[in-house]
């Protein structure tokens, strides 16, 4: 089962895919390179995977099937172990009577089909298949992950040992019991569990009976799974000893992190556990690594919001603020702009806590309290290592905050977060600081505001609002001014009125039973104009000042929210739930 190289030139030419000229060319460059023709056509983009799979199937007489929306029973999926399957790109997909048909990207594995064959002792049809639909049915083991979880609690918290509470416990015990088998198996399944569902943190909270595991996905918590109670020491040993804690430690909190690395993928972990009433509470942030920057476009900045943000990152001095509550995305945005700046003509340095992702070319300065290493001590270390751009995790004080403003009068841009609710807010939060209203009017470029919405997935549902909805927003909000702003960004039709306006509602599907996956930024761009310096230097309240912003252009968050909903990018439910105050 060999496809020879002129018979693939011979049916590539036929099929209109290539010329003799370009095929001679290619078969040179493999020789030169040593690698498979096939491999160069593909990755060199001269034809695509599944053309060149169509070609060998229609070469070798076998048939070509793609399973990229196909959900494979867990029996028949079971049949060839997950290893196996992932080491070999092979998948067992569809089985009658005494007949299994599997799916390779390989036809020359005759090794992988005899021990398919000796396993199962089933008659195997091999089928051919690109690599986009081996990794789609890959998933599908992931997502018996939750029933081979279950059988895991049922077979190991028999076997885990239970640790007497005659008096304190011992550590040596608890030492002994993090490196028990079955308490191992149990916490990197949970982990694998929740790398798998996307979540951005796990929480591990014990109660009176039992312990609630819940997954925060897109920025809703879940509740995942429950283990039983006596689980809880093995599993808070094991964290303590993977995040290099005190094993003994149980009536004061403690704080540590640690990276997992697996051939799919690299995670850092922060840990922070917390003494509660019936044991210890477990809080766990999951942080990829080595994941791709994403742009601001992706992030969800468009049209003056992104023009405005994009003419403050130019100016070679001044602070640029980025706000919004805990878990609103300020620290992603800020890495963003960051990584647009990032070039080897400026010096970068940065003061956080913590350092979420690691950026090259980038001195990242972790801030420890315990030590004295705070926001302020480093801001003034950083002062004097000559930097062009600064950034600071977050304004948190006085001291801070006039650290960074003098950073910004001093010649340099200043990059930071506050915890506001709005753009607007951010001055008098500023003021309240201690900084004087001049030197915030003379120092800071602009200021964005933002919360984070979960996206709809492609199947959603089209409707128009009633007469009834439309009254009840307009109870709350400003519809007309809403309409104005639809208008000037182009967003609806010049004739739409609210009743004409399509929304969508999110459509629940097997692969995401709330019709959301993944979220975006609704943003408010606040840029420090000549009349809004004035506002500032008056201490004119928050509320003139965004009045003063919103006559000038500035599209606030809940405008902005209401765009991405009429886009059919986001709901208008998902819009009101971040941003009622």
């Amino acid at each position: 089962m060999h496809v020879e190289p002129q018979q693939l030139k011979l049916f590539a030419i036929e099929a209109g895919l290539l010329t003799e000229e370009l095929f001679q060319q290619i078969q040179k460059k493999a020789q030169d390179q040593n690698k498979k023709i096939e491999d160069i056509l593909v990755s060199e983009n001269y034809i695509k995977e599944e053309q060149l799979v169509q070609l060998k199937a229609y070469i070798l007489g076998i048939p070509f099937v793609n399973l990229e929306k196909t959900d494979v029973p867990l029996d028949v999926l079971s049949i060839i172990p997950e290893p196996i399957a992932n080491k070999y790109n092979i998948v067992s997909y569809k089985k009658k009577g005494n007949d299994l048909e599997v799916a390779m990207l390989d036809p020359e594995d005759l090794q992988i089909l005899e021990f398919v064959k000796k396993k199962t002792n089933l008659r195997i049809l091999p089928r051919l298949t690109d690599s986009q639909s081996i990794k789609h049915i890959l998933k599908e083991y992931q997502k018996s992950l939750e029933a081979e979880f279950g059988e895991l609690i049922k077979k190991d918290s028999k076997e885990v040992a239970v640790i007497e509470e005659n008096g304190e416990e011992i550590q040596e015990d608890l030492a002994k019991l993090a490196e028990d088998l079955p308490v191992i198996r149990i916490v990197d399944t949970l982990i694998k569990h929740a790398v798998l569902q996307s979540a951005s943190d796990i929480h591990i909270e014990p109660t009176e009976k039992d312990v609630i595991v819940r997954y925060r996905v897109d920025g809703i918590l879940h509740d995942t799974m429950t283990l039983p109670k006596q689980l809880t020491p093995g599993i808070v040993a094991r964290i303590k000893v993977l995040s290099s804690l005190k094993l003994d430690e149980h009536r004061l909190p403690q704080d540590g992190r640690f990276k997992i690395e697996t051939e799919e993928y690299r995670f850092s972990f922060r840990v922070s556990i917390l003494p509660v009433y019936d044991g210890e509470k477990i809080v766990m942030r999951l942080l990829k690594e080595g994941s791709k920057t994403f742009s601001l476009e992706e992030l969800g900045f468009t049209g003056e919001a992104l023009e405005r943000l994009h003419r403050s990152m130019k100016k070679p001095m001044g602070m640029i603020l980025i706000t919004g509550p805990t878990g609103s995305g300020k620290t992603t945005a800020l890495y963003t702009v960051l990584s647009m700046l990032n070039s080897p003509n400026v010096n970068i340095s940065t003061v956080e806590d913590p350092i979420e992702y690691r950026m090259p070319r980038v001195n990242q300065t972790q801030v420890n309290p315990k030590i004295g290493m705070t926001f302020a001590t480093g801001l003034r270390a950083l002062l004097r290592q000559d930097p062009n751009i600064i950034m600071v995790g977050e304004i948190r004080d006085g001291e801070t905050a006039s650290l960074a403003v003098n950073a910004a009068l001093t010649g340099h841009l200043v990059l930071s977060t506050l915890h506001t609710s709005s753009a607007a807010g951010a001055i008098p939060r500023l003021i309240d600081m201690g900084i004087e209203p001049f030197l915030i009017a003379s120092t800071v470029n602009v200021i964005e505001a933002q919360r984070l919405v979960r996206r709809l997935c492609p199947e959603k549902e089209k409707y128009n609002l009633s007469k009834e909805q439309i009254k009840t927003l307009g109870e709350e909000f400003n519809l007309d001014r809403i309409l104005e702003v639809f208008k000037s960004e182009k967003t609806i039709k010049e004739t739409d009125t609210w009743e004409t306006i399509p929304f969508y509602k999110p459509k629940p599907t097997k692969d995401s039973p709330d019709g959301y996956k993944g979220r975006m930024s609704i943003v408010e761009v606040l840029p420090i104009t000549e009349t809004v310096r004035q506002l500032i230097v008056k201490k004119a309240s928050f509320g003139d000042i965004e009045k003063q912003a919103k006559s000038e252009g500035m599209i606030t968050m809940l405008e902005d929210g209401f765009i991405k909903a009429a886009q059919g990018i986001t709901s208008i439910e998902e819009i009101l739930r971040v941003t009622k105050e």
